[in-house]
């Protein structure tokens, strides 16, 4: 928090009053959840904390870095019958609930109050309310603006659509002075000059050193997740059609990091921001072979991926002038080709208030930081603790058992850079011997024995030409004729996330019972492959990631991990040769080019054949496959019945 200007121009201002001061940032958020199944019983509580806390403090409710801070009345007061009325009486009782809780906030960011720091140090500190996290019905709510403009700046609403947004940010002086007019007979004129609605007395007229059109900051959760991405989806899922998009997604391949919506989309209802957030992992996968125009298709594919993108780079942990710089470029993109949704008859207009948001989200991270300092998914897992299982009947809406992933990149990058995998087998195989035989029919590896007489050949004769090792290959004999398989690779970080496993390959073939119903369905996940070290990658001729994976990495389908028996490698290798634990039997995929698709921005790639029409295969180190990859299917016209997710 302390890396945006709003602590640094606060410090300032206090400091030119009262040298010596301490600043901590007061962060409220709020949001009124539904804690019954029936009778429609609520719960509006509001959560505080400081900025002095790390955020990857605030963001663990288990390190109780927010606090419950008061229960603010959840009443209809269906007593007044005249609608506007009780519209005014329910923001004129927000207002004067939020005064009375944040009473003590005048004096102590006025004086400051002395208070001892961990290491026992006397401080004069100023608690100052710094920013409201909440959903767009709260945002109005807490600025007293209209509903259906912009909590923050004076654009119209028939214009929050328009790119780029030239209003500048509602004037905090004129506000406060209509607030402050109440009781005159100019007060209800004041505050339609200020463009705000007559509540008495605001509950940040008193506070110092506020602006509250600045302190309402993005919401990634509401705004993006629930927001932006909710109106996507929906579009495409009309210009895909319903039962054509739930026939694709259906028949998506399984990943480790791509939850797999068996029963389609058009099933869901009361779709969560975690199911929001998986969906947008393959959405721009569904519009590959889609029946457009091309420079309908190519917009189409622009706009989509120009707001995932945005998505993705403003949940950054940190960001630069060049990330900001690509959020506005992501932005830009996004409203130069939005006019392909009203062309296709999805909408007539982009007056949304929470995609207008998006124009401030830049202003926003410079002002108080990153984006994650102040989202309300935090406060999500704190209903449970503090509302839901508080309710005293215990009849509670529990979280959705769906199954819950973690965030994968649309395109061909990395997870996390700054990340690297480990991967870690179990101790023991999932079956301790399985047939060859097997192998060949179960696991689709018809080519299992020459592809490891190659593999040995090669591990013996490291030096050898591709013709010598082929002639090495025919003169070995394999002495055994079952392997023991395991079902599973998996990848961690034992320095930023020692009990999570980042990623998986699995690679197992499906079992029938003996009346051949199929009680588990196969799955053989494809990989990225390291076919050449990073130093072997001759240095000058390209540049950027592109050229790595062009040159180092290669897509293949994993069908057996495995290891050779250990009384078995004397007789196939010398002596002095150590053969490594686990091997892997696998699939290639064409090589990826140094230019992806023009519409899709994708690489496109197809299973590799030798000259005699026969897959490709190898055998290869367990160590050299980098990570899972997930490849969206070439549906072309009609998916075939046929297929399936596994």
């Amino acid at each position: 928090f302390h890396t945006g200007r709003w602590w640094w121009d606060t410090q300032k201002a206090v400091e030119a009053r009262s040298p010596g001061a301490t600043i901590i940032p007061i962060i409220l958020s709020s949001d009124k959840t539904q804690i019954t199944l029936f009778h429609n019983k609520t719960a509006y509580p509001v959560y505080l904390t400081i900025g002095n806390l790390p955020k990857d403090i605030r963001q663990k409710p288990s390190r109780h870095g927010q606090v419950l801070l008061a229960y603010l009345p959840t009443t209809k007061l269906e007593h007044i019958k005249n609608k506007a009325a009780r519209r005014r009486a329910l923001a004129n009782l927000f207002h004067a609930s939020l005064s009375r809780v944040l009473t003590g906030l005048k004096e102590a960011g006025i004086n400051g109050v002395v208070m001892h720091s961990g290491n026992g140090v006397a401080r004069r500190c100023h608690p100052i309310f710094a920013s409201y996290v909440s959903d767009y019905p709260e945002q109005v709510l807490v600025t007293c603006t209209y509903s259906g403009n912009s909590p923050l700046c004076e654009v119209p609403a028939n214009e929050l659509g328009d790119y780029p947004c030239d209003y500048e940010f509602c004037s905090f002086e004129e506000a406060l002075s209509a607030a402050e007019s109440i009781g005159t007979p100019d007060w209800g004129k004041n505050c339609a000059k200020a463009n705000i609605k007559p509540v008495q007395y605001p509950f940040w007229e008193d506070l110092p050193y506020v602006d509250i059109f600045r302190s309402i900051t993005p919401n990634i959760l509401h705004q993006l997740l629930q927001g932006v991405m909710k109106h996507l989806i929906g579009w495409i899922t009309k210009i895909v059609g319903k039962d054509k998009l739930d026939a694709h997604v259906r028949r998506l391949p399984p990943n480790h990091l791509i939850r797999i919506f068996f029963k389609g989309l058009s099933s869901l209802s009361q779709v969560s921001g975690t199911e929001h957030k998986q969906i947008c992992a393959f959405i721009l996968g569904m519009l590959n072979d889609l029946l457009l125009p091309p420079d309908q298709l190519k917009a189409l594919v622009c706009a989509t991926r120009a707001l995932l993108d945005f998505l993705y780079l403003s949940r950054y942990q940190v960001h630069s002038d060049i990330t900001l710089q690509e959020l506005n470029d992501c932005l830009e993109e996004f409203h130069s080709n939005k006019w392909v949704f009203v062309e296709c008859g999805v909408r007539e207009h982009f007056n949304i208030p929470k995609l207008h948001f998006l124009t401030h989200y830049i202003c926003a991270i410079k002002l108080f930081g990153t984006a994650n300092n102040y989202s309300t998914e935090t406060t999500e897992r704190l209903h449970i603790d503090f509302t839901k299982d508080a309710y005293p009947e215990q009849a509670v809406l529990r979280p959705s058992s769906r199954q819950d992933v973690a965030r994968a990149n649309i395109r061909f990058l990395f997870a996390d850079l700054s990340c690297p995998y480990n991967i870690k087998m179990t101790n023991w195989p999932t079956l301790k011997s399985v047939r060859i035989s097997t192998l060949q029919t179960s696991y689709g590896a018809s080519l299992f024995v020459p592809a490891l007489c190659r593999f040995i050949a090669q591990f013996c004769y490291p030096t050898g030409t591709a013709a010598q090792i082929e002639e090495a290959a025919l003169d070995v004999a394999l002495p055994f004729r079952s392997v023991p398989v395991f079902h599973c690779i998996k990848f961690i970080n034992t320095d930023f996330h020692p009990t999570e496993t980042l990623d998986s390959i699995h690679a197992y073939p499906q079992i029938r019972t003996s009346s051949g119903k199929i009680t588990r369905e196969g799955r053989f996940d494809t990989a990225l492959i390291r076919v050449r070290a990073a130093k072997d990658v001759p240095s000058g001729v390209y540049d950027g990631l592109e050229f790595l994976l062009h040159s180092r990495l290669r897509v293949g389908r994993v069908r057996i991990v495995y290891s050779l028996p250990p009384q078995s490698l004397p007789k196939l290798v010398p002596p002095n040769v150590e053969v490594p634990e686990h091997l892997a039997y696998v699939k290639w995929y064409s090589r990826l080019t140094l230019r992806p698709d023009e519409t899709m921005n994708m690489q496109y790639i197809c299973r590799e054949h030798t000259g005699d029409g026969s897959p490709l295969v190898s055998v290869l180190l367990v160590s050299v496959i980098e990570s899972s990859v997930h490849l969206f299917p070439k549906w072309g016209k009609a998916v075939p019945a046929e297929c399936v997710s596994d």
